[in-house]
């Protein structure tokens, strides 16, 4: 509006300046000009001049400047032809021009739509450099890249996964195949330090994990190397949970029939319950026959066997409410689990891999007891641990009769003072000379 009343003000400024130029200029040329001149120059101020409404606002705006105007009018005084100011009039600077908005191109196809014409997972707010992120991402890729349904996503994903950590499933037989060999030699000297333990010589106790440690160091036996495929495996399972879970909960839109045969859609849970059963039975069928790492009927492991036979019956019920795309990867990891197994069990792939023969042990030629039942197991187990506790308290006590004993008085453990009969002694001893002396 300000901008629309300058031009408006410098034009009407112009119009004056080109009327009274006008005027004089036919007041010079023409001194006693007839009335038909004055008409005509009163028509020309008209045409020259805007019409009175247009400047009046402006004028109404000035009407507090000392700037006086007045326009020429059809009276036949030259005075009224000619323009009273009281104040010279500055021309003000030019009013700058609004700023132009910045122009946003509009995004391309490929940024906004996939090869395979799916939105990327960066807009959905998937993907990303943790290890979620990752797994998302690779998804993505092979997804898209080669056009693979999610449910063979997922399956070679999850192939490629147990294939790079192979070596490692190597490393645990070898070192299980060990162990096995040379379990009878480990239970004597396990049974000896278990004995000394419970009878609470702790000086004997160390001697026996001190031999211990050396035969395991010279047949090259570890145990903790059968925990370094549970090892691997747990971050990566983590991970393909948790991104499997996120990209079912978006969700990815073609998931929903991205699924086989009676689960077509992955984010949801399978409606016959088919799915959490071939779970729990490739698992139970994985921990029974071998896992990846020890085989379970290994005497070593006769309690933690039961543990793991009820952890299928156990997740039963948390897998069923879990999305068709999380069984989907746990189904094809356990199906891998028992390939690897069954292939690790060919004597040429033994050879191959330089993993040891197992040797059968006779149940007699073992120093450790027969097997027991799971309760008997878990009353050993339960008596081990009051003897255990019993030697600690044990220990405890004869600490506080030291500390007591080192602080307290001296506690009388003879018959007779020593010190007064060293006393009398010696009186005994002087007496003697002197009478000798008298």
């Amino acid at each position: 509006m300000l901008a629309k009343r300058m031009q408006l003000w410098r034009a009407s400024q112009a119009m004056l300046a080109i009327n009274g130029t006008a005027n004089r200029t036919s007041t010079q040329m023409f001194p006693t000009a007839s009335s038909r001149d004055m008409h005509m120059a009163s028509s020309w101020s008209r045409l020259a001049a805007p019409p009175a409404s247009t400047l009046l606002p402006l004028y109404g705006s000035m009407a507090a400047s000392p700037v006086t105007m007045r326009f020429a009018s059809s009276s036949s005084s030259p005075d009224a032809m000619s323009v009273v100011s009281t104040k010279e009039l500055v021309d003000l600077p030019a009013i700058p021009e609004a700023p132009v908005a910045p122009v946003v191109e509009p995004q391309t196809l490929m940024e906004t739509i996939t090869v395979a014409g799916e939105p990327p997972f960066a807009s959905i707010g998937l993907g990303g450099y943790s290890p979620v992120g990752i797994v998302q991402n690779c998804m993505e890729f092979l997804h898209c890249t080669w056009d693979i349904p999610w449910w063979g996503t997922i399956a070679i994903g999850t192939l490629v996964v147990r294939t790079i950590i192979f070596p490692l499933v190597i490393l645990a037989q070898r070192n299980s195949a060990k162990m096995s060999n040379n379990m009878p030699q480990m239970q004597v000297l396990q049974l000896k330090m278990t004995e000394a333990r419970q009878s609470g010589n702790a000086i004997e106790s160390a001697r026996y994990a001190q031999e211990m440690m050396l035969f395991m160091r010279e047949k090259g036996v570890n145990p903790l190397k059968n925990m370094i495929v549970p090892l691997a495996q747990a971050p990566l399972f983590i991970s393909f949970f948790m991104g499997l879970r996120q990209m079912a909960n978006a969700p990815v839109e073609s998931m929903r029939d991205g699924g086989l045969f009676w689960f077509t859609d992955l984010t949801l849970a399978d409606p016959l319950y088919l799915l959490p059963v071939i779970t729990s039975a490739t698992l139970y069928l994985t921990i029974e026959l071998g896992t990846d790492s020890a085989r379970l009927s290994a005497a070593n492991m006769n309690t933690m066997k039961y543990v793991l036979r009820a952890l299928p019956l156990v997740i039963f019920p948390f897998t069923m409410n879990f999305p068709a795309a999380i069984l989907t990867y746990w189904a094809c990891s356990n199906f891998i689990s028992l390939g690897q197994v069954a292939l690790l069990r060919i004597p040429s792939v033994r050879d191959y891999f330089k993993i040891d023969k197992m040797i059968t042990h006779a149940p007699g030629s073992l120093p450790a007891k027969k097997k027991k039942g799971f309760v008997g197991g878990m009353k050993e187990s339960w008596d081990n641990m009051k003897i255990t506790k019993e030697i600690e308290e044990r220990q405890r006590l004869d600490e506080i009769r030291f500390a007591k004993a080192g602080k307290g008085p001296l506690v009388k453990t003879y018959k007779y003072d020593p010190t007064q009969q060293q006393r009398i002694t010696n009186s005994s001893v002087k007496q003697p000379s002197s009478k000798q002396q008298q």
